[in-house]
Formats: C-alpha cells, structure tokens, sequence
C-alpha cells in the first residue's frame, strides 16, 4: 500500500510541478517587468526580429488560406445559399480563426525556436552567469523585452494576415469560382463586426505572450550543451503549440459566455 501511495504522489508531482515552475516563472517576468529602464531599450529590437521578419510567414500562409477557404466554401454550399454568402464565411473564418491560429501555429515555430535557441545558447555558455555577475537582471534585461515585443508584434502580423487572406479570398472568387465583387463585398459587410477583428487580435497578442513566455523558460532552463539547446527549442515549439490551442478553446469559451450573458 505504501509503494502504490508512494507511486501515486511521484506521479501527481510530475504532473503539477510543471504547472507550478511555470506560475512562479510568470510571477517572476511580472516582478521583473517594474524595471522599465531595463527593457524598454531592447524591445524594438526584438519586436523587428520576432515581429518584422515574421510577416513574411503569415502572409504566404494566410494567401494560400485564403484561396483554399474560398474554394471549399463555393463547393460545401453550391446552389443552395446565394453566391455572396462565399464571402462572408471568407470573412468570419479568417478573421476569427485560421488567421490568428494557423500564423499563431506557425509563428510558434519560428519565435519559440528562436527565443528557446538564443537563451538556451547565453545559458551554456555561461553568457548568463557573466549578466548577474554584472548586476543585470536576466528576467528584466532578456525576458521581458521578448515577451513584450512578441505580445505587441503577433496581432501586427495577424492582422496583416487577416487582410491578405481577405483578398485573395476575393480573388479565387472572382477569378475562379465567377463571383463578382460586389457580390462578395454584399457577403463581406452583412454580417461583419468589428468584434470579429478585435476577437482575433486578442487572441494572437496571447498567443504571442504565451510563447515568448514558454521559450524563455525553455531557454533558461537549458542545460547539456549543443544537445541540451536543440531539446530546448523542441521543447519550446511543441509546448507553445499546444498552449496556442488551449488558449483557442479558453477564448471561444469566454466569447461564447459573454454572448450567453447578454
């Protein structure tokens, strides 16, 4: 009985040291962050490199998503609905969903890997080690920086997404499927709010903090050498695509509870 309670509390640690580790390194970045001086001269650095040399990512995926929403959204309704309704679920789908997520996703990619990388390599090397020897606060000098710059940059890059993805949904509408422009427009405008825009922008300026945050701590955690870095960047894309999701779900829940309420 003892070896199965003993088994069963090994377990439960496993599973929620995570949970704790990662609540106590948040309380840490907002502790840090009161240390204006140290972090705001990195941000625009950071948010050119997470943020800037990113757009060229969402835009090629959100071209693509665009087109292809257009086409299946013409075959799944046919004749059955008006020519128009193509563009509104052009609209509602990308500005609410595949633009912030799929860039999110891909973005997990490229930011997290990079972030996990960079501090991953300043860790074994003892690079950071050297900072607090000098008095600097990792947490403020290179913690903060990146999660403000990848918080501020994401809904900049989705939202460059969503307008891509808008027009060349409306071009495979009107080039491919016969559908004129102000055919699409009347789908577009009919049932748009400017909800769906800022619903999106939300969630990806989480999305973005989320990840800064997850390859931070992959980063700084990292131990091992060369192989210890390349498990920490792994480590860090596949943790932040999955938060991306989870927090997908959390937004459409409180959406949905919101318009529930009123």
């Amino acid at each position: 009985m003892n070896q199965i309670i003993s088994s069963i509390g090994r377990v439960t640690r496993r599973l929620f040291e995570p949970v704790g580790t990662g609540a106590r390194f948040v309380a840490d970045v907002a502790h840090a962050a009161r240390d204006v001086r140290s972090w705001m001269p990195e941000v625009s650095t950071h948010a050119r490199i997470l943020g800037v040399e990113s757009l060229p990512i969402g835009i090629f995926i959100a071209l693509f998503t665009g087109i292809v929403l257009a086409l299946l959204a013409s075959y799944s309704v046919g004749s059955i609905v008006p020519p128009y309704f193509v563009g509104t679920l052009v609209q509602k789908t990308v500005t609410l969903e595949l633009a912030p997520v799929l860039t999110g996703l891909a973005l997990a990619g490229r930011v997290g890997a990079n972030i996990a990388a960079e501090l991953g390599t300043m860790r074994v090397t003892e690079q950071i080690d050297a900072l607090e020897t000098l008095t600097f606060d990792p947490m403020s000098y290179l913690v903060v920086p990146r999660v403000v710059a990848s918080a501020a940059m994401f809904p900049v890059v989705v939202g460059m997404a969503m307008l891509v993805g808008m027009l060349s949904g409306w071009g495979a509408s009107v080039f491919l499927l016969d559908i004129s422009t102000p055919q699409f427009l009347k789908g577009v405008r009919i049932f748009f709010t400017s909800f769906d825009v800022r619903y999106g922008l939300v969630k990806s300026a989480s999305f973005g903090a989320a990840v800064a945050l997850i390859g931070c701590r992959a980063g700084l955690s990292t131990s091992g050498g060369a192989q210890g870095v390349g498990r920490g960047a792994t480590r860090a894309v596949v943790i932040s695509a999955v938060m991306i999701l989870v927090l997908d779900a959390f937004w459409a829940m409180v959406w949905l509870t919101n318009r529930t309420i009123k």
